[in-house]
């Protein structure tokens, strides 16, 4: 297995257990993926920028996905929205996501898109937040099968690397649509499906009805990936040793956990411990200074990163209310380092990492995802 370029950039004693592990991993390879590992990133709004798909990719994701980009943003040339499309050049199994309701608009996306080099385009029919869904985009699309398909032939027509779809389970209890609306994609030529295990009522609360998904992956209609919930490597080992998917697609539980797509695999003889966490944190700073040109991209970055990736060690609330105060990029980096140096040799407690952080996951779930 290929080692990721960016793996070099750890510090030796961090980039001897990636490197440790990292072969380790379940490849996937299916129909028109070939992919290094079963364990996917989601795309997220806000997170699943170039420089974070980069880093986490070199530390053991099999693809990445963009966040979701509007098809009207790129037909318009929004700059901003060109510059989400870029990727950076360490990236390898990479994708875009597009949302929209309208096929045409859709279509021209997916071409201009394809122009910056993904390995698949992937359709956001799954995203639930008002702003999307009230346009017809998202999970709306589950509501119109005719329109979705239209967008999928559509886009199907314009480009030559492999079409994904990420959906709900459908739009309510009353309306768990989702198997009707793999089979109409299927037909329609889409190559994978990603089955996110809530409905669209239930946004990001109560659990994700991983049995729903089963179900549709046994059938074997598509190549399926399931998420939700996949926050812990102990969840995700699990999951991987029963599930009927072709892939699991992890989402919140890399913001508090980075090597969380490596652990499922280790033996129990490694660890990673808040030394390994401040190296990945100084990797991403890097990443992100040489991909953004605005100071406060990097600041806002760089700052919730740390603050993610803080849950679960000793003093974490207190950290994260005194940083969260910092204007300045050096003060940051600073605090962070003497925090997690402070918490040397110590691991992070994950049953605790998802406790007290109600501000941060508030700002995640009013964002849209895919």
């Amino acid at each position: 297995m290929v080692k990721h370029k960016l793996v070099d950039e750890f510090p030796p004693v961090t980039r001897d257990k990636i490197n440790t592990i990292i072969n380790r991993r379940q490849t996937m390879k299916i129909e028109k993926f070939n992919f290094p590992s079963q364990l996917l990133m989601a795309p997220m709004a806000g997170i699943t920028n170039a420089p974070f798909r980069a880093l986490i990719e070199a530390l053991g994701a099999g693809s990445t996905t963009s966040e979701l980009i509007s098809c009207h943003g790129i037909g318009y040339k929004n700059p901003r929205t060109i510059k989400m499309l870029t990727p950076h050049p360490a990236e390898q199994n990479w994708g875009i996501q597009l949302f929209g309701e309208d096929a045409r608009a859709m279509a021209t996306a997916a071409a201009i898109a394809c122009e910056f080099g993904p390995k698949f385009i992937d359709i956001n029919a799954g995203c639930p937040v008002k702003k999307v869904v009230g346009k017809g985009g998202g999970s709306a699309l589950m509501q119109n099968l005719p329109n979705l398909s239209e967008i999928i032939v559509a886009i199907k027509k314009v480009i030559s690397v492999p079409l994904t779809l990420k959906i709900r389970i459908g739009w309510d209890h009353n309306s768990k649509n989702g198997e009707e609306v793999v089979r109409m994609a299927a037909d329609c030529g889409v190559d994978l499906i990603t089955i996110h295990g809530r409905t669209r009522m239930q946004q990001y609360g109560g659990l994700a009805d991983w049995e729903f998904i089963e179900n549709i992956a046994q059938k074997k209609i598509i190549p399926i990936i399931g998420n939700g919930d996949l926050r812990t490597a102990s969840t995700i080992f699990q999951h991987l040793q029963t599930t009927h998917c072709d892939g699991l697609m992890i989402g919140r539980g890399a913001l508090r956990n980075p090597f969380i797509f490596l652990t499922p695999f280790d033996d129990g003889n490694i660890t990673f411990d808040s030394i390994d966490y401040w190296n990945v944190i100084q990797v991403f700073y890097k990443l992100m200074a040489s991909h953004f040109d605005s100071e406060r991209i990097i600041l806002v970055q760089t700052l919730k990163h740390i603050v993610w990736f803080a849950a679960g060690f000793n003093n974490a609330a207190h950290f994260r209310a005194q940083i969260y105060r910092e204007k300045n990029i050096a003060t940051v980096l600073q605090m962070g380092e003497e925090f997690f140096h402070a918490n040397a040799h110590i691991q992070q407690q994950n049953d605790h990492a998802y406790e007290g952080n109600s501000d941060d996951d508030d700002e995640f779930l009013n964002n849209g995802h895919g």
